[in-house]
């Protein structure tokens, strides 16, 4: 079920085939029926980049309030397990590093990044509360900065953007001085991750990601030695809000659930360059693109 509002039909259509898939487009912010009976119910409906949220601030917080809570009815009325999609962003510029699942954050709630972060704040708060309340079976999941193949170029995160820039034989623009650091999960070790979880007994919040931690501007220098170009790298004044440190404390993850990340990030980032590769002019030259630079998280 999606709206599609930040998604693309081109992502799923190699399910349609399959008689077990069916699609609904729907906003899960107004009234959700599905008939029939429903074991699991995976929350990811949210806009999850700087560009889409200060595009269309309302529709984040929406998705995450009155949709979190239609879902969580849905469940409720199911009889079925529901896992919801929060964020590290939760944790806000962190005072603690690296970030554990107990550490409450340090989040502006009217600066830019607010409607993201105090929507998932809020999704936290409804979803323990039917947990508690109800008896609801209930699993709240961290995402750290996850990559892949079919990531738009132009959401303005760093890796689709870094990609995009050199692809195109531009420079690649870092904000602030680039000591600034993320850790980046390949997919299939989120998937992996979301699963057990889901699977799980486990019903606090919990982080998943991988906490290979590096900074900005050595990233920028392994995209470049990725993708064989001789880019410059330029710098332009960090946006508000952007976090300084980003790195998961995962020792929840490895003792209750046995997970932890296998891809190296040499190699998951070589098989989203190979898909980047593959994407005609139209999607690699958007002129949008442009506009959101300011916004890389």
């Amino acid at each position: 079920m999606d709206n599609l509002i930040t998604g693309d039909l081109k992502n799923i259509e190699h399910l349609f085939k399959n008689p077990n898939f069916e699609f609904y487009r729907h906003d899960v912010s107004t009234f959700v029926h599905v008939p029939g009976e429903l074991d699991y119910i995976l929350h990811f409906a949210s806009p999850a980049s700087p560009i889409d949220y200060l595009k269309i601030p309302i529709q984040t917080l929406k998705v995450s309030s009155l949709g979190t809570h239609n879902l969580l009815g849905l469940a409720r009325a199911k009889n079925a397990r529901i896992l919801v999609a929060s964020t590290s962003e939760i944790y806000g510029n962190p005072l603690v590093h690296p970030q554990t699942e107990e550490y409450w954050g340090n989040v502006n709630p009217v600066g830019p990044r607010g409607v993201y972060d105090e929507a998932k704040r809020f999704q936290e708060a409804l979803t323990m509360a039917y947990h508690n309340i109800h008896g609801l079976e209930t699993r709240i999941i961290r995402i750290f900065n996850t990559y892949g193949p079919r990531m738009r170029l132009n959401d303005g995160r760093v890796l689709p953007a870094f990609i995009g820039q050199a692809i195109r034989g531009e420079d690649l623009t870092i904000f602030g001085d680039g000591s600034q650091t993320r850790s980046f999960c390949y997919v299939d070790d989120l998937v992996e991750g979301i699963y057990r979880l889901l699977l799980s007994d486990y019903a606090l919040p919990m982080n998943i990601g991988n906490p290979d931690e590096i900074s900005i501007l050595d990233f920028a220098d392994e995209i470049i030695k990725l993708t064989g170009t001789d880019q410059k790298i330029v710098h332009k004044e960090l946006p508000e809000g952007d976090p300084l440190m980003r790195k998961p404390d995962i020792s929840k993850a490895q003792e209750i659930l046995g997970w932890e990340p296998k891809v190296h990030r040499s190699e998951g980032l070589k098989i989203t360059y190979d898909y980047f590769k593959t994407l005609n002019h139209d999607q690699l030259y958007k002129s949008e693109h442009k506009n959101f630079e300011a916004y890389f998280r």
